[in-house]
């Protein structure tokens, strides 16, 4: 569905060629001061247009607030943001509409919706929505001081230096993939559930509501199949929990030990790629050549870390209410 959160609720709307994408959040505590300049660092982070190697569509994204803020201040009622689509091209979608994009959700979004769906820029499953997840995370963040959350991207196109990896993309006239790591300092012992909500659990859950997400590990992750368990162990050095060593990532039995959470997501090269690829015409029912026209990202990693940031920040904010670590009414 398109909800997430039990107290701090994210509810993400829209389509990205429709007139707004947008969030609404409840939970949000009453009196949390928020202003449009609380948006503008973030939100810049997540633009296209900005970073060699995104797309050239831009749009203004300046969040406007329907619902939930009064003189300044979060009225404790389910708060409404919107951002305007402007800068749309939506006849770029029109010739291609009876052959799916390869690697895009056009089949299967056709199969579930009967052809009822908004195709136009790939619709409610276009990354154009991760913008309303950055509003909430915004939120979550101002909510979680003075908990800090920071993604750096490590890699793209396999590649540690990442003018390198994006050169890769550009020389070879396709897309590619990269690796984001995020970790989160400042969390309390005792967040999170064992098995189900576990805190790996409900952030792999938000993670993957992410467009082109296709991984995710904590602490050592797939490393630790090949250390011995001496080795992996992470020794206790206090009452706080510290440990020596950190491969766990912060997490242990599904809760967190109060150090470093750290984990890093695999980010798919973007679908969208001017190689020609074959793929089926459902009306004639024949595979034919195709490739892929319009502006899109030449490698969607670029624009991940604060989409991560946002993501971790609900699912901690979340965490943190159901153990009244943080205020349900600001001032009291």
């Amino acid at each position: 569905m398109n909800a997430f959160g039990k107290l701090f609720r994210v509810t993400i709307v829209g389509e990205s060629h429709g007139p707004a994408v947008g969030v609404v959040l409840d939970g949000v505590p009453s009196g949390l001061e928020i202003s449009t300049g609380d948006f503008l660092t973030d939100i810049e982070r997540r633009k296209g247009g900005v970073m060699k190697g995104t797309t050239p569509r831009k749009e203004d994204d300046i969040p406007v607030f329907q619902t939930g803020l009064f003189n300044g201040r979060a009225t404790g009622a389910p708060m409404t943001i919107l951002f305007e689509n402007k800068n749309t091209r939506s006849g770029d979608y029109e010739k291609q509409r009876s052959v799916p994009r390869p690697g895009h959700a056009d089949f299967v979004a056709h199969q579930k919706f009967g052809g009822f769906e908004d195709y136009r820029g790939g619709g409610h499953f276009s990354g154009r929505l991760t913008v309303g997840l950055v509003a909430a995370g915004v939120i979550a963040k101002k909510i979680l001081e003075p908990v800090n959350i920071r993604a750096t991207i490590l890699e793209i196109g396999g590649e540690k230096d990442l003018e390198a990896g994006l050169q890769k993309a550009i020389d070879a006239k396709d897309s590619v993939g990269g690796i984001v790591e995020c970790r989160v300092n400042g969390l309390p012992a005792g967040l999170g559930e064992p098995f189900f909500d576990s805190v790996e659990s409900l952030i792999s859950h938000a993670v993957f509501a992410i467009p082109a997400v296709r991984g995710i590990e904590f602490g050592t992750g797939f490393a630790a199949a090949k250390m011995f368990g001496v080795e992996h162990n992470d020794s206790i050095e206090d009452n706080n929990g510290k440990t020596s060593t950190n491969h766990a990532g912060g997490v242990v039995g599904g809760i967190s030990n109060g150090n470093e959470l750290v984990f890093r997501i695999a980010i798919k090269p973007t679908s969208s790629t001017p190689k020609e690829q074959l793929t089926l015409n459902w009306e004639t029912g024949e595979k034919e050549v195709f490739s892929v026209k319009g502006r899109h990202d030449l490698c969607i990693a670029l624009r991940v870390p604060v989409v991560l940031e946002a993501v971790t920040a609900m699912v901690l904010t979340d965490l943190m209410m159901q153990v009244n670590k943080v205020p349900r009414v600001v001032g009291q």
